[in-house]
């Protein structure tokens, strides 16, 4: 089912520079869950589905308690959560999700982004509706079949489950997130190569040559941005 699991995570971290911002996204982005609720996880589903993640990205504990204990102390600043779409060349579809506490700011530097990596932003609504909004986890140790097994015992219901890079990859709907991850460390599985909720795409695209070059650009550009939380695409990247 879709795109492979790491390819969801090509995004991860891949030098020191590169971590520091992943790990600065990350504060921003539990501070906003915890302000949204309460700052406890088990009170808080979407804290709680930011944190697992987190894990997965190897978040400094100092980070997470940084982030938590800002929203605690009731600070009054605020964020605004956006998407936007667009496109790059030949069928290129992106989404893009942002928090920031200035949205001119913001989009302009997205739009720029777009346009100076040969792409454009389109309208809300124009590339969503190509991707599918989906839960994904990643473990080690344990079979399709076990796994299966584990997950229907627990009565949860899943899209697919795949043994890909030698790991078993459960895919579900993001309203069985929390039912599937708790499924798993009932059975002694706690931890996790991916968890996420993403968007992927229905149907992907290859690029060649000059089009696969600029296109990395554009998401590069993307990704660098301080106020970018997540970017997807439909572009096939091979065995990345």
């Amino acid at each position: 089912m879709g795109r492979k699991w790491n390819n969801i995570k090509e995004g991860k971290a891949k030098n020191d520079a590169a971590k520091t911002r992943v790990y600065a996204k990350f504060g921003v982005e539990i501070f906003v869950a915890a302000k949204k609720g309460e700052p406890n996880p088990e009170s808080n589903a979407a804290l709680k589905a930011v944190l697992e993640r987190a894990k997965t990205y190897n978040v400094p504990k100092s980070i997470i308690d940084r982030a938590l204990e800002k929203a605690k102390g009731g600070s009054d600043e605020t964020y605004d959560e956006l998407r936007y779409e667009g496109f790059g060349p030949n069928g290129a579809m992106l989404i893009v999700d942002a928090l920031t506490n200035n949205v001119n700011r913001t989009y302009s530097d997205v739009r720029t982004a777009f346009k100076k990596n040969g792409g454009n932003l389109g309208v809300n609504g124009s590339v969503a509706y190509m991707f599918d909004s989906v839960a994904v986890f990643g473990l080690e140790g344990k079979s399709e079949e076990e796994v299966l097994e584990i997950l229907m015992e627990a009565d949860v219901e899943v899209r697919d489950i795949v043994a890909e890079d030698e790991q078993v990859i459960v895919y579900a709907e993001p309203d069985q997130f929390h039912a599937v991850q708790q499924a798993l460390k009932n059975a002694g599985i706690t931890e996790f190569t991916v968890a996420e909720l993403t968007m992927l795409p229905q149907n992907e695209v290859k690029l060649e040559g000059d089009d696969e070059v600029t296109f990395r650009k554009l998401i590069d550009a993307l990704e660098d941005h301080d106020d970018v939380q997540q970017v997807y695409h439909n572009v096939d990247f091979g065995d990345e």
